[in-house]
């Protein structure tokens, strides 16, 4: 979806994917986090230059660096916590019950906080622990009447760890709309209509370099980092694993937003200077294309599984899926089971069949499949897990009886089912 003076002038879905469809956008949930942070900054309920133990007291006995008692919020916003490394791992290994607890004792800072960048997600998932320990609310309720609301954003959701907070820095579901409209909101300087949402100056350190980002192996990502937001060579941006971006240009007035199935992130980006950015630098127009653009938003699909219809197959196929699933194909169905989940959906031949099948726990989750039989012996189908940038393949042998299911994007976690669609309230 592309925005162009507060109006949208392009966009387009992917068929089977649809334009009303929440989706997991990782690690923009940072940037929905930054702005419930600048609203509880605004309400007088924490600052930025609180530290983390002004909001988790009862952790301020514990054996702890200087550095890490000095850490406040805008460190945190800023992934400046001076730590040289990824600490979710060590975090939720030290406390699985409360990562804020493990972050702060499972390794001192390497340097004072604010000096150095690394990503790391305790940093934005504190951050979320403090807004909603002030606030007494998820953050998805603390921004329903502030932001989603006035934005006419719908139902999200947002996955929890431990249950009952929001993660923060990843998990959340929206719309691709909902992510253009968050970048609109930030390249009108937190307005929106006649009203002020979010401060001004908030928006404007938010979206500038407060700690530089050198040692990033990609040039966007080596450009510093903000408050939950990346700076880039043109413009700033929000964005999630594989593929999810919400790219603000205030040069041109434009925002762009993209939910995606790929990790060659740094490509999407080379392709929106090289192919669109120009578009937005003036010079001629040329009419006679509007047509043909069109045509091709208005018909853009996935191609279903390459392969033939075929007779169906003895039911009780079955063998060995991804980590701990397995897969039983049943006439034209399919069974992913889990230790303590289960989803069984159709199969199209030849097409796409969309359809939200209940797991165990009665949550619909949405998916298309598609497939068909590849020789005489061998079953292939195609599974898009619709709220998510997650596609399965899974290959069943009738020669040996077995089934092989393989990732083209890996979860994150691994892949569970209840990863793998938006939370229902």
């Amino acid at each position: 979806m592309v925005l162009r003076h507060g109006r949208v002038v392009a966009e387009g879905w992917w068929a089977p994917h649809t334009p009303e469809r929440t989706r997991l956008l990782y690690s923009i949930s940072k940037s929905f986090t930054s702005t419930a942070l600048a609203f509880a900054v605004d309400e007088g309920l924490l600052g930025l230059d609180d530290t983390v133990l002004d909001h988790f007291p009862e952790y301020a006995d514990e054996d702890l660096s200087a550095y890490t008692r000095s850490t406040t919020l805008r460190h945190l916003a800023s992934m400046a916590s001076g730590h040289g490394r990824e600490m979710w791992p060590e975090s939720v290994a030290a406390d699985p019950q409360d990562p804020v607890h493990g972050f702060l004792i499972s390794g001192a800072p390497d340097a004072a906080p604010g000096s150095v960048f690394a990503y790391s997600q305790p940093c934005t998932y504190t951050v979320a622990a403090a807004i909603q320990r002030r606030t007494g609310q998820r953050l998805s309720e603390y921004l329903r009447p502030r932001l989603f609301d006035p934005l006419g954003i719908g139902e999200v959701g947002w996955r929890c760890f431990p249950p009952g907070r929001e993660q923060g820095f990843s998990g959340l579901f929206a719309r691709l709309e909902d992510v253009a409209k968050l970048g609109q909101l930030y390249l009108q300087r937190g307005r929106w209509g006649e009203v002020q949402l979010i401060p001004a100056a908030y928006v404007d350190e938010a979206t500038s370099a407060q700690v530089p980002s050198p040692n990033e192996d990609k040039v966007d990502w080596a450009q510093g980092y903000g408050y939950c937001f990346w700076m880039a060579r043109h413009g700033y941006r929000g964005d999630g694993a594989f593929g999810q971006f919400c790219i603000v240009l205030p040069e041109h007035d434009a925002v762009i937003a993209i939910t995606a199935g790929t990790e060659a992130m740094q490509e999407v980006v080379d392709h929106v200077w090289e192919h669109l950015l120009p578009g937005l630098s003036g010079g001629s127009v040329d009419e006679s294309a509007d047509g043909d653009l069109a045509d091709r938003l208005r018909t853009l699909g996935l191609p279903p599984c390459a392969a033939n219809p075929a007779p169906l197959i003895p039911p009780g196929v079955a063998g060995p899926g991804l980590a701990a699933a397995t897969f039983t194909v049943d006439a034209l169905s399919i069974t992913a089971t889990e230790p303590d989940n289960a989803l069984t959906f159709p199969v199209g031949l030849g097409e796409w069949v969309v359809s939200e099948p209940l797991d165990a726990y009665g949550d619909p989750v949405p998916v298309a499949t598609s497939g068909g039989w590849v020789d005489e012996d061998t079953l292939r189908v195609e599974v898009v897990f619709l709220e998510t940038p997650h596609r399965l393949d899974v290959q069943c042998s009738l020669a040996d009886g077995t089934s092989h299911a393989t990732w083209r994007t890996a979860p994150l976690d691994g892949g569970k089912i209840k990863t793998l669609h938006r939370p229902r309230s």
